[in-house]
């Protein structure tokens, strides 16, 4: 059974420097019948204005993954952590006992357009931890590359959390096709261009939530860059 969320019908919030969309139900946006999908707590479409962002604040319990697709984002936590995060990249930090970071957009003339995902971890005080790795884009183009799990695998970036995230890129013939295991639920966005879900259209900032279906075919994309969930 596939769900649509289309993306008219996220959440929406517009603080000036900032403008961001809501999948699930977040900060002064609140939908019960929103609140998550799983231990998928959060996908925030987020647009920082040049050289704006998020000062020091804090998380706890929490995996939180960012993705950026234009720009970039700079990166500074109580853990001693600094970097600048750019497309390709993909950053982890597990919140765990608490921790304390800043976002902030550091092009002058650019707007930065990530996604901020956060999920929930299957144990609450884990030890902070941060991790990076990059991507390239042929290592996603017509397929879907593993770039988060609970174990590492193919060296995408470790979350404390039965979940895996998957990001593929796709225009023209290219074809994809995901086998979901048993007990299994998915969760699919489209961060831009347009895909076809099981036959189903999708553009950007379009979601599917994927339940008692033991294929996705991913498919008819146009200049479309996909997230794919696998969830418990």
């Amino acid at each position: 059974m596939l769900t649509v969320r289309r993306s008219h019908e996220r959440g929406q919030a517009n603080h000036g420097w900032l403008q961001s969309a809501h999948t699930f139900s977040f900060a002064d946006y609140f939908d019960p019948a929103h609140m998550g999908f799983g231990p998928l707590r959060v996908i925030n479409d987020d647009r920082i204005a040049a050289g704006r962002g998020f000062g020091t604040h804090g998380h706890r319990d929490m995996e939180i993954i960012t993705y950026v697709l234009d720009g970039a984002v700079e990166h500074r936590d109580s853990m001693g952590n600094g970097s600048i995060i750019r497309p390709g990249n993909v950053q982890r930090m597990s919140a765990g006992t608490g921790v304390m970071h800043s976002e902030f957009n550091p092009d002058p003339g650019r707007t930065t357009h990530l996604l901020q995902i956060w999920i929930q971890p299957d144990r609450k005080g884990v030890e902070p931890s941060y991790e990076e790795r990059n991507f390239p884009e042929a290592d996603k183009r017509g397929k879907l590359r593993l770039v988060a799990s609970p174990d590492g695998a193919e060296g995408s970036v470790t979350i404390h959390q039965d979940a895996r995230l998957y990001v593929g890129l796709f225009d023209g013939g290219e074809r994809a096709e995901y086998a979901l295991p048993e007990g299994r639920r998915a969760w699919l966005h489209v961060a831009r261009g347009s895909v076809r879900v099981n036959g189903t259209e999708l553009s950007d900032g379009d979601a599917v939530a994927v339940e008692d279906d033991a294929r996705i075919v991913i498919d008819g994309g146009n200049a479309a860059e996909v997230l794919l969930f696998d969830l418990p």
